[in-house]
């Protein structure tokens, strides 16, 4: 995580950041249940000012989880939203909420769009595979999509990847900030460098896997 982080910050900070609240992380921890058995353990260890943002779908105890984590990211000045989940991420006082791309289709229930419209600080970010994905972040009011698979992943081995030039043309044509996601590491990020990305996101780079 921190060869990666290191290798990202240079360029991240030159890119992108004016069109994202000044405190938006640059570098998100996206959770998964199959290759993140311990999610508490890699939060722990990651360097202030990340983003995390909860998955882990379908699990026992998610809310307990959602509200361990929550407590963490507070104590260690990280960002924590918590995906697909509004209502939970209102309990647990999260920063707030990420669609993947099957619930941006349906969009943000009423009660969590009044949620956001609360206080002004609290996010939405979207999953997006293509233009249409950043077109309907954007009519969300998105504060910012996740875009990929970028590189081949582990948690998409046989899904075909946008690359570094494709994934430069669709950031020049989107109209909101844009997040690189998938197969990120300390030996590609640099084709990214002329790419316009806000920030990276990510599973592999914060858990080796």
């Amino acid at each position: 995580m921190k060869a990666t982080l290191a290798k990202a910050r240079p360029f991240l900070k030159r890119q992108g950041r004016p069109l994202i609240q000044c405190r938006f992380p640059i570098v998100w921890v996206v959770s998964d249940a199959k290759r993140m058995a311990n999610p508490e353990h890699v939060v722990s260890s990651l360097p202030r000012g990340t983003g995390v943002i909860l998955r882990h779908y379908g699990v026992q105890k998610r809310s307990d989880l959602a509200q361990r984590l929550a407590s963490l990211c507070r104590k260690r000045g990280l960002t924590f939203l918590v995906g697909g989940d509004w209502q939970l991420a209102a309990r647990v006082n999260a920063d707030g909420v990420h669609l993947g791309d099957d619930a941006a289709r349906a969009g943000l229930a009423a009660g969590g769009r009044l949620w956001r419209q609360r206080k002004a600080s609290r996010l939405l970010t979207v999953s997006a595979h293509g233009a249409r994905g950043l077109q309907r972040g954007k009519e969300l009011g998105a504060s910012a999509a996740l875009l990929g698979p970028v590189f081949k992943t582990a948690s998409h081995p046989g899904r075909a990847t946008l690359g570094a030039l494709r994934l430069a043309a669709m950031i020049r044509a989107a109209r909101l900030p844009v997040l690189a996601l998938g197969g990120i590491t300390t030996a590609n990020i640099k084709l990214l460098h002329a790419s316009g990305i806000a920030g990276i996101a990510g599973i592999g780079f914060a858990t080796g896997k």
